[in-house]
Parts: structure tokens; sequence; C-alpha cells
């Protein structure tokens, strides 16, 4: 009980700056499988009760932090925690990094995306892309609601909640639910030390088979390789990985900065030689902790930290 409880202050204090928490869809999920003994989980990393995951997630949310009246630029981020599509690294890579954006002006939307399961989805390798689309398009669709300009929301992802985002970026015209037509399209990414191909040699195992299976097409490999989707119409993005990750090859950051140039696309890559993987705002000796100032710098650079004219 006392674990509990003390899990319950920890969301409760994590969420404090949160407006609101918005069940994503009105129903349920599309492409739902109905399974009563699948619930979802509370994790706790190396049995911190300050370091939880959540998993098995049925009900796909948005917690909504909205950047104070005084700051706010008219931006905003969904924000796509990661955890190898087994789980969510909601603290460091969620509202820690909310309260982040919203220092800088920037409003944010933490999404609990459903991680892939053949128990409760008929198509497992969708049901995080399906859950991504639709939490652009709500923003968009309440952006006149939050104060938020619709041309200036972004994408924001780490490790496998990176390929979420990179996903996003790519295969946002995917028409993998019935929508109304409101764009799925972010207007720029933010990816730190992201998962971005499915190509063994390249990609994290445990994301590719969580995501496709352990056998998986060649078709549906490539196209979830985000690396070999980049086209002219892609967002422009901002990238973060340290040449020591041995989880996440930095490569996945470096094919997709390389297509992103191919397709004259304006990206900015941050190499590190140290950091490993994992690190969210990277407050950890030893760890990079640069690259928020860098990212506040690409904000400014691109008038995202200024109120639209």
């Amino acid at each position: 009980m006392k674990i509990l409880a003390l899990l319950a202050s920890l969301a409760v204090a994590a969420s404090a700056f949160a407006v609101d928490v918005l069940p994503l869809w009105p129903g349920q999920p599309p492409g739902s499988i109905g399974d009563a003994a699948y619930k979802e989980e509370t994790i706790l990393r190396d049995n911190d009760p300050s370091k939880p995951r959540t998993a098995k997630v049925v009900s796909p949310t948005l917690d909504v932090y909205l950047a104070a009246k005084d700051k706010a630029s008219g931006a905003a981020v969904v924000v796509c925690p990661g955890g190898g599509y087994g789980f969510l690294a909601v603290d460091h890579e969620g509202a820690q990094i909310a309260k982040w954006l919203n220092d800088v002006g920037i409003s944010a939307f933490v999404l609990k995306y459903r991680l892939p399961s053949d128990a409760i989805m008929k198509d497992k390798s969708v049901g995080p892309l399906q859950d991504v689309q639709e939490a652009i398009r709500t923003v968009r669709r309440r952006a006149a609601e939050w104060g938020i300009n619709p041309q200036r929301i972004g994408v924001m992802g780490f490790s496998a909640g990176g390929h979420l985002a990179a996903s996003a970026s790519t295969l946002y015209a995917d028409n993998v639910y019935p929508s109304d037509g409101t764009s799925a399209r972010p207007d720029f990414s933010i990816l730190v030390y992201p998962v971005i191909s499915m190509e063994l040699g390249l990609t994290h195992v445990g994301s590719r088979n969580n995501l496709l299976g352990k056998e998986p097409t060649v078709a549906l490999v490539k196209h979830f390789s985000l690396e070999q989707q980049v086209n002219a119409d892609t967002p422009p993005a901002f990238l973060i990985h340290s040449e020591d990750d041995t989880t996440v090859p930095i490569e996945n950051s470096i094919q997709y900065f390389l297509a992103l140039k191919k397709a004259r696309v304006p990206a900015e890559l941050h190499a590190y030689p140290v950091g490993g993987h994992g690190y969210g705002l990277g407050q950890i000796p030893g760890k990079p902790s640069q690259w928020p100032d860098a990212l506040k710098a690409w904000l400014k650079s691109r008038g995202l930290l200024e109120a639209a004219k």
C-alpha cells in the first residue's frame, strides 16, 4: 500500500503543471480486440518508485501541458516517450520533457500510446502510428482553443518513441484509420537517440520484434525503415545521438539525416562522443547535457520560440 501511495503522489507531482489528461479516442481505438485480461501496468525501473514505466496501454491518452500565456510562442509538440515498444518511460522522456518545453514557451502534449500487441490489436504494426496520427490531429483540431498555431505543431520522440515520431513525419499520409481529413503531418520533428530503421544490423532488435514480429516480410521492414521513406515533404528535423550508444546505433540518426539532406529537407544532427542511451534531458554526471541548449537554439532559429506575427 505504501508503494501504491508513493506512486500516486509521484504521478500527481509529475503532472502538477498539466492542464488535463484527455482520452485520445472517443470510444475503442481503431483495430482493437477486446481482452479483459490485458490491463495497463506500472513497472518500477531498478525497483525505484521515482522511475515508473507504463506497460500494456489499452486506452491511449494525451497529457496536456500548456505554456504560460506570457511565454507561449504558439508552437506545440506531441511527445512520444521511448521504451522499445514494450513500455513507456513516462517520467524522464515524458513529464520532464513537457516541463522543459513549457519553460521555453512551447505547449506540450505527452502521448501515452498503445504498445504493439497481438492480444489487443488486429494489426500491431500500425497501432502506435494510429495513436500518434490522432494525437497530432487532435492538437491541430483544438489549436484555437489552446492558443496554438496549427502550422507550428511538431513531434518529439525518444528511442522507440523516436521511431514513432519519425513514422509520424514520413508515414503521415498512411490511411491507417478513418479520419476527418485533418492533416496528421507534423511541421517539425525532434528525434533523440531514435530508432529509425527496421533493417537488421542497424535496428534495435527488441523494438523491431515488438512492432513487426520476429519474422516480418521484406515489404513491412522496408515500410517501417524510415530512412527509406523520406521525401521532399518530410518535415525538418533536429537529431541527437551519442557515438557510444550500444542500444540504438548512431547510424540510425546518421542515415535519417543523410536521407533528409538528399531530399533537401532542413536537418541538424548533434553527435556526442559519449552518453550511451536513455539519458532524457541529460542531467546525469558524465552524460550529454548540452543538447537541450542546442535544441533551444535550433527552435529559435526556426522562429518557434517567438509568437507568430
